[in-house]
């Protein structure tokens, strides 16, 4: 008899990590199935930021326009001291990966309203079935497939759902990993903070940085959330503990200690936390992928622990659709971890090397060196924090390195097709496999069997052309804000092979041949 499949990937967890593979999966045709152990939204506003990254792949799901509603942009961030000393001001640099309209490069969310409207994005699929208030009780996979145990939390029914993979986002205690029995590796701080959710009643100078007000024992995380709600978060001295802190009477003191009272804010909920620096042994266990907080969790400085979530969602999740179309071949699915641990641990380390500076552990010759911006946006910024994206190990052909265009993420200005009609780079040059040429056909490029393995991929070939020049055909596109080929002879190229998720796999300087796996 067949295998019976009840959905091509079922997905644990409904946070943002899992709506964005249950997003990404359901775009590219597959059918998906997701578990949720709560009915509702978590409330708190856990995360409160994203960046142009995360956006290039909203835009991807075509949601991006939407999300922008409930977000808001955000310009800057600041280090003070308790006496008003400002350690450090950083301006963020305009996006190279584009947005529609003034291409900021990091926004202010407040998660709950994001979340929402993600969920709202995805009600729109008849392919994805989720299941609110089922917690998932067991998971068995064979050489074939995956079988999820879920019980009903409230009438205690279970049921046995069959899918050929599976992806865990269920959070940092993931109880998925947990029955898969991979450890979680790392350490947890020490320090316990208290988050205290707000809704602003007025603004006050500055209340649109996020500020990080640097003591060694009580620092503080000052941010405006989007919607007109604001977040401290603060650490907690020795010997305090939440039992200090029964109610908000008790909370006020420290918002008064920075100099802000019930005229200026209305105190929501607060919660308490600590920080953590852990990674699963593996992200992978067979035909089930673990993702965000059940694969790694970081501080919070970087703003990138949810994001990183979204991210390997959205990785694993264009590789399996086409895996599933028989597109790919299974192995592709082994570059899932080999790109995105990378990517992780290098924002962990940028978390780490910012909470130095609010702990006032880092010394002035670091805090010099982070708080050096280049003003010059043409070239990419020299602070960690402001990199564009890059692949540092997986799907890649040649050198990766600062001289490389292998591993970097593809501009995305407006550009003209071929009658000059203005569009983002996205929008004209498709979602699938794309070779990109500086003045000159890529194919040309080719011998007869890369074109080959190229077209076996589906590829397609597009030309870009000066605005000083005319275009020749059909395929070709015009660089209107003189972005691309600046960008393609900085790296001394001539032609890119770009991925779906717009990374440079190839490049003619180091071979154009499809990257072996």
């Amino acid at each position: 008899m067949p295998d019976h499949f009840d959905a091509d990937v079922a997905i644990i967890g409904y946070g943002p990590t899992g709506l964005a593979g249950a997003l990404t999966l359901a775009d590219k045709g597959a059918s998906v199935v997701a578990f949720e152990r709560d009915t509702d939204i978590y409330a708190r506003a856990r995360a409160v930021t994203i960046n142009d990254w995360t956006m290039r792949i909203f835009q991807e799901l075509g949601i991006d326009e939407r999300v922008e509603k409930v977000i808001e942009p955000e310009n800057k961030l600041r280090w003070v001291t308790y006496d008003g000393r400002e350690i450090m001001r950083v301006q963020h640099p305009p996006s190279e990966l584009g947005t529609r309209n003034t291409k900021p490069r990091f926004f202010n969310i407040y998660q709950p309203a994001m979340e929402a409207e993600l969920r709202r994005c995805a009600e729109e699929y008849d392919a994805l079935d989720v299941r609110f208030g089922a917690e998932v009780i067991g998971v068995d996979q064979d050489e074939n497939g995956v079988t999820i145990t879920a019980r009903d939390r409230e009438t205690g029914e279970e049921t046995s759902t069959r899918a050929r993979y599976a992806i865990a986002a269920d959070g940092g205690s993931s109880p998925t990993r947990k029955l898969l029995g991979i450890p979680m590796l790392g350490d947890t701080a020490p320090t316990q903070w208290i988050v205290i959710d707000c809704k602003a009643k007025r603004y006050w100078p500055d209340s649109d940085c996020p500020t990080f007000w640097s003591d060694s024992e009580h620092p503080v995380v000052d941010i405006s959330l989007s919607g007109g709600h604001h977040r401290w978060e603060i650490a907690l001295r020795p010997g305090e503990t939440e039992a200090d802190f029964p109610s908000t009477a008790e909370v006020w003191p420290l918002l008064h200690a920075l100099g802000k009272s019930e005229d200026d804010v209305e105190i929501e909920q607060y919660a308490f936390y600590h920080h953590h620096v852990r990674a699963a042994q593996t992200w992978r266990r067979g035909r089930l992928f673990l993702a965000g907080d059940a694969a790694h969790l970081m501080p919070p400085w970087a703003g990138a622990g949810m994001q990183s979530g979204i991210r390997d969602a959205h990785n694993l999740g264009w590789k399996l659709a086409r895996v599933l179309r028989g597109e790919l071949g299974e192995e592709w699915l082994d570059t899932y971890e080999a790109e995105r641990r990378p990517n992780v641990e290098f924002f962990t380390n940028i978390a780490i090397q910012l909470g130095r500076v609010i702990m006032q552990e880092a010394s002035p010759e670091e805090i010099e060196a982070m708080d050096a911006v280049p003003e010059n946006t043409v070239t990419p910024p020299e602070q960690p924090i402001f990199a564009p994206p890059v692949l540092e190990a997986g799907w890649l052909r040649g050198e990766i390195g600062d001289a490389s265009i292998v591993g970097r993420m593809l501009p995305q200005p407006h550009i003209g097709n071929h009658v000059g009609a203005r569009a983002r780079v996205d929008e004209l040059i498709g979602h699938g496999f794309v070779l990109i040429g500086a003045e000159i056909d890529p194919a040309t490029l080719l011998s007869a069997e890369e074109k080959a393995e190229w077209d076996a991929l589906g590829a397609t070939y597009r030309t870009v052309r000066s605005k000083t020049s005319h275009t020749e055909g059909p395929d070709d596109l015009v660089d209107l804000e003189d972005a691309l080929l600046p960008w393609f002879e900085r790296y001394g190229v001539r032609a890119v092979a770009v991925r779906p998720d717009k990374f440079i796999a190839a490049a003619d300087k180091s071979g154009l041949a499809v990257p072996a796996l």
